[in-house]
């Protein structure tokens, strides 16, 4: 959708009666982490994405219900990675109300995980699917796109991988059998490819890692082309954290971006994670930065984002902490939807208790749309009025 948008406020009456309402009798939990055989769940009776249905706006609808026509708004599924080690390691088929919520608010998934080097491809010459495959046909019946996150990263491969004695030509025909493999399989399954993920330090110079010490930059050319072999049709992405505003990595970013379009290297967007945190001041420039690579001719897109706080020592956020992460999630929206190729808004996870933060960022948390018992926060009320009012505007 590379359209113009306006914009035009509405009165949107907000409830948190909103589970209640659309979910059901029937929930269900995200996360696929070991072999287990995936639950039916039917698809969630809603009208269809950008349409009213009775009263859509009066009852408080699900955000992919109130969204503009043609616009994402998605969620990570979670599962793999630091969920292993927690309470519940695989909420996708264990937790219902969670996984209903997936299907009920979302019409864009991204796993979280599962297509992650250390997931899908654990040893050497072997793949492992299970999990993904069930995320994949999961959105298919929910009618959902899915964005694949991701082909090349320094984080999260296997050991035989990083261990491995490997000459460049040897580990750059892994790579290219990786793509080809894992992108071939899901050839006209995945909409959307996080080709290169996190490849510049915050320092804007190169990150060193497998790839770069043993091929150089032309790794994330390579890779474009080889996913683009393997699936002409997907969009590819190249994604990066604290590149929200214009600074020394997003310009980077820019100039190797440029490059590649020079060398007429198949490379069709650039997401924007936004991992923010209410301790630090909002990222300044985000819908100029959005721009300049839409005056590229990339789409663009907000990928992963969660707004971190530090938490009281109750563990209780605070009304003002709650307003301010409502602020971070919807500036980040408009900033959004103020650009025509910015048509997808990914948030890294809904639900406070798989969030990744608490784990990495010790005294933090809270980051999400929802607390642990699945209530809507200020956060998510945001979000939800914002994609109404665009979608009032552009009607």
């Amino acid at each position: 959708m590379r359209a113009g948008r306006t914009s035009s406020a509405i009165g949107v009456v907000l409830a948190l009666s909103l589970l209640a309402a659309a979910c059901g009798d029937d929930g269900n939990g995200v996360d696929p982490e070991e072999s287990v055989a995936s639950p039916e769940t039917p698809p969630t009776e809603t009208p269809p994405d950008g349409e009213e249905g009775p009263d859509v706006l009066e009852e408080a609808a699900p955000l992919r219900q109130v969204a503009p026509e043609g616009f994402k708004i998605g969620t990570a599924v979670a599962g793999g990675g630091h969920h292993e080690n927690q309470p519940v390691p695989d909420p996708f088929n264990t937790d219902e109300e969670y996984r209903e919520l997936v299907g009920q608010e979302f019409n864009s998934v991204t796993p979280e995980n599962h297509l992650k080097w250390e997931m899908v491809h654990p040893e050497q010459g072997e793949y492992d699917f299970e999990r993904a495959d069930e995320i994949v046909a999961y959105a298919q019946d929910h009618d959902q796109v899915v964005r694949g996150h991701t082909l090349v990263w320094h984080s999260q491969n296997p050991g035989w991988l990083e261990a491995g004695d490997f000459t460049s030509e040897e580990l750059r025909e892994i790579l290219r059998d990786h793509i080809h493999t894992v992108v071939g399989r899901y050839k006209g399954q995945i909409q959307q490819w996080d080709v290169a993920n996190e490849i510049f330090d915050d320092n804007a110079t190169w990150r060193d890692s497998v790839w770069y010490d043993a091929l150089g930059p032309d790794y994330v050319a390579d890779a474009l082309r080889w996913a683009h072999e393997a699936d002409p049709d997907a969009q590819l992405f190249l994604n990066d954290y604290n590149v929200e505003g214009i600074n020394a990595k997003s310009t980077a970013w820019y100039e190797l971006i440029q490059d590649l379009l020079a060398d007429d290297v198949p490379v069709h967007g650039f997401g924007i994670q936004g991992h923010l945190s209410i301790e630090f001041a909002f990222p300044g420039n985000v819908q100029a930065n959005l721009e300049r690579f839409d005056a590229l001719g990339l789409e663009t897109a907000i990928t992963e984002v969660d707004v971190r706080m530090v938490l009281p020592d109750d563990g209780v956020p605070t009304e003002q902490q709650l307003q301010r992460q409502a602020s971070d999630f919807g500036r980040l929206l408009e900033a959004c939807l103020a650009v025509e190729g910015c048509d997808s808004f990914t948030v890294w996870g809904f639900a406070d208790q798989y969030s990744w933060v608490p784990v990495f960022f010790p005294g933090e948390g809270a980051a999400n749309l929802m607390d642990e018992d699945f209530t809507r926060k200020p956060a998510y009320d945001e979000l939800q009025r914002l994609l109404a009012e665009q979608r009032s505007g552009a009607s």
